[in-house]
């Protein structure tokens, strides 16, 4: 809210026409979480290449032969599989979500492989922070405004708990002593 009033703090902070998601001054803590990348493009592009070699091995042999021809779709499908799946990895890896913590906003931008965002944004005095084990083990959600989202589901159980105690920590600190 532009003119300083509620969740919107000082007058100013907002970005254009009071959007939480743009202020100016900065966070007491942000964070950007992402899916982890156990190889490069690079790397990736070694072992496509290690696979291609070891696939045509057999074919060396039994060159020349209908058999060679039997084994070849076989191969060639098995190669395709792996560049699609790496190909399909990429893309899912552009996967993030921004969290930014004001002493009267908390936000949460998710930005989905495909280009779309999701957005929240509640008062840190009212938030509630989850990590239970339900349908996940270690699930972490954080609950306002009417809404509750999951955090960092890509990441595995000691990393949403990791976050769970700095996210704590950091909700601790905005809040104040009570």
């Amino acid at each position: 809210m532009p003119d300083g009033s509620g969740v919107g703090g000082p007058e100013g902070a907002f970005g254009p026409a009071g959007d939480p998601f743009r202020r100016s001054d900065p966070p007491e803590l942000a964070l950007t979480l992402w899916p982890n990348r156990s190889c490069s493009r690079r790397g990736w592009t070694w072992v496509v290449g290690i696979l291609a070699v070891g696939l045509a091995l057999p074919l060396a042999g039994l060159a020349g032969t209908k058999a060679a021809w039997g084994m070849l779709p076989f191969l060639v499908a098995a190669l395709a599989g792996l560049c699609l799946a790496v190909r399909r990895n990429h893309l899912d890896g552009r996967l993030c979500e921004e969290l930014k913590l004001w002493p009267d906003l908390v936000t949460v931008v998710r930005r989905e492989p495909d280009g779309r965002e999701r957005r929240w944004h509640a008062n840190p005095f009212w938030v509630r922070l989850k990590l239970r084990d339900a349908h996940v083990e270690k699930y972490l959600t954080l609950e306002g405004s009417g809404r509750e989202i999951e955090l960092g589901a890509f990441l595995s159980p000691w990393e949403r708990e990791a976050l769970h105690a700095d996210l704590a920590a950091a909700l601790a600190r905005v809040r104040g002593p009570r």
